[in-house]
């Protein structure tokens, strides 16, 4: 499957140059190019990116404290004219720094080790992002992609499945749902909830945040929760 991603460049001449590196590397999906960190956040809230190609020195809010104001950031890759930035930029995990102006052999072996790190994290998490389900929602069957599901809330007979962009009403088990999701990929927290772990933003008190929405935790889910979470941080 090809690998979605996204070039905040405010540079036209640097954004051509990533826009035909990218187009000769055919397991990648350019989704858009943005030349500053509001409209990468706009693009992001709308679409799955999987890996940015960030530059770091850019008009307003800065490459790096764009990237370390996400509460769930994909894979990156900075790019830059300034060499001091590189271990700043390290210091954030980055997959790699590229140093304007830069050959394509060394933009695909930044890309090739991007690629590595994207299929050992889906390989580890069940394939998530690559995964579907197939829910039935007012008569229709509706294939929805496993990394879309923020959270889902049990209705009586129903299940609300609350997605990154809106949501559906499932005729479905609660328990029967969450079987079909791959292991791991949702966190039950509560007798009536369930949450994606990676999208989770803040734990405060007896509750959770996630996509900008509270779930409240029970108190008899609270243990398992927490070592779920620090298990993952292991």
């Amino acid at each position: 499957m090809p690998i979605n991603c996204l070039v905040v460049e405010d540079e036209p001449a640097a954004q051509d140059i990533l826009r035909k590196y990218i187009a000769d590397c055919p397991w990648l999906n350019l989704v858009d190019v943005c030349k500053n960190a509001l409209a990468a956040s706009e693009v992001m809230n709308r679409s799955e990116i999987q890996l940015l190609f960030l530059d770091i020195n850019m008009p307003g809010l800065s490459g790096m404290s764009f990237y370390k104001s996400l509460a769930n950031p994909p894979f990156v890759i900075f790019t830059t004219a300034y060499p001091e930035f590189a271990v700043e930029g390290f210091e954030v995990n980055a997959v790699d720094f590229l140093l304007k102006p830069f050959p394509f052999d060394r933009f695909l072996k930044a890309v090739n080790k991007a690629t590595d790190s994207i299929n050992s994290q889906n390989s580890s998490s069940g394939n998530a992002a690559y995964a579907f389900v197939l829910l039935k929602s007012e008569k229709k069957l509706h294939r929805v992609r496993v990394n879309e599901i923020v959270h889902i809330e049990a209705i009586g007979d129903y299940v609300n499945v609350h997605l990154r962009r809106g949501g559906l009403i499932v005729h479905e088990t609660f328990k029967g749902l969450l079987d079909q999701l791959p292991s791991g990929y949702m966190s039950r927290i509560h007798k009536s909830h369930a949450i994606a772990v990676d999208k989770i933003e803040f734990i405060e008190g007896n509750r959770v945040r996630v996509r900008d929405k509270f779930v409240p935790i029970g108190q008899a889910f609270r243990n398992e929760f927490m070592q779920t979470l620090k298990s993952k941080n292991e």
